[in-house]
């Protein structure tokens, strides 16, 4: 375990270097921070830090960069993640409350993500596996085709359109619209096919075939990955960052374009609670220069998805931690709300 004040000489090191990009030496150290000890003293915490593995020296100049394991280290010891001011936390609501559907929502919020955090932003569409059902629409297009309209409580909307067996009146399929939600409505997708099993045996023998129908394909929209589905946003401020990137940012590029890769990344969405994932803790080699942040958004304080940033391990960690969790708590408001 590190000293106190080794542990301040870190943070130190990683506010400095995240802000100058510079490596940073014990001189700049004693002068910028209120350490209160020695340039020696400094000195030696610094060769001691070096010596664990928490700082290093790039090339041959006086200064100290951190490492992975002193990013690390940064993290987990964070007193506080840094709040978002009052006009911050405003804009935010501002520009998230004026979404009209769920796209909208998912558009706006990796735009604001972006724009905040200034790094690469990554949301998730919500889980349709953790979902519930608001309302199931049924609509004639002609004598024997249907329009199942699917509404989830995250403002989701699937549709399809049925072919049915034999011609389905008006007034059939009335009676099933108002059957099958009255099942249904506010209901887990998970307990829907239970709740439906007997439903075709309550109608008519010639209608049975329809109602079968119907059903097949809405536990078929209720099993579909489409949750599978990420929008990514701000890759050109990586550009800013080319200096952080050994050689090229070119992996950086082709790792964010493989989706099945960022969703192993951004984690289970069960799990809501903010994860930082720095440098080669990423196991795409791609991504191990990079940093993580993520966490889960949903209503009724349920996570639904994951949403966050990746950025060079070089970031503002409180501000980018802090902006990722209140545009979180923001976009859940909004979901709870529609």
């Amino acid at each position: 375990m590190l000293s106190e004040r080794r542990l301040q000489v870190l943070r130190a090191i990683v506010q400095d270097y995240v802000g100058t990009e510079e490596p940073v030496g014990s001189k700049a150290l004693t002068e910028r921070h209120n350490l209160g000890v020695s340039p020696a003293t400094v000195r030696n915490d610094m060769a001691a830090l070096e010596e664990e593995g928490y700082i290093a020296q790039p090339h041959t100049s006086a200064g100290r960069i951190p490492t992975d394991k002193g990013y690390r280290l940064f993290v987990d010891k964070l007193a506080e993640i840094k709040p978002m001011s009052a006009p911050e936390r405003r804009a935010i609501q501002n520009f998230l409350d004026g979404a009209v559907d769920l796209d909208d929502v998912v558009a706006r919020t990796v735009r604001l993500l972006a724009q905040l955090t200034r790094q690469v932003a990554v949301v998730q569409y919500p889980s349709l596996t953790r979902s519930t059902v608001r309302h199931v629409e049924l609509l004639s297009l002609a004598p024997a085709r249907l329009m199942l309209v699917l509404i989830t409580d995250t403002g989701r909307v699937e549709q399809r359109v049925i072919d049915c067996p034999a011609p389905f009146g008006e007034t059939s399929l009335a009676d099933l619209r108002a059957r099958l939600n009255s099942r249904v409505a506010g209901r887990r997708f998970r307990d829907v096919p239970q709740l439906v099993e007997d439903l075709p045996e309550s109608f008519e023998v010639d209608d049975r075939g329809t109602v079968s129908t119907v059903l097949s394909t809405l536990m078929e929209t209720l099993v579909e990955q489409n949750e599978e589905r990420l929008v990514i946003g701000g890759t050109a401020n990586l550009t800013r960052f080319a200096h952080d990137f050994p050689l090229t940012i070119r992996p950086v590029l082709e790792a964010l374009e493989e989706q099945v890769v960022l969703l192993k990344l951004l984690g289970e969405t069960k799990n809501a609670d903010m994860t930082v994932s720095i440098g080669h803790e990423n196991a795409h080699e791609g991504l191990n220069s990079t940093s993580i942040v993520s966490v889960g958004y949903g209503s009724g304080g349920e996570a639904v998805a994951k949403l966050g940033v990746v950025g060079p391990t070089r970031m503002d960690y409180p501000g980018t931690m802090g902006a990722v969790r209140a545009v979180a708590r923001y976009v859940g408001q909004i979901l709870a709300e529609s």
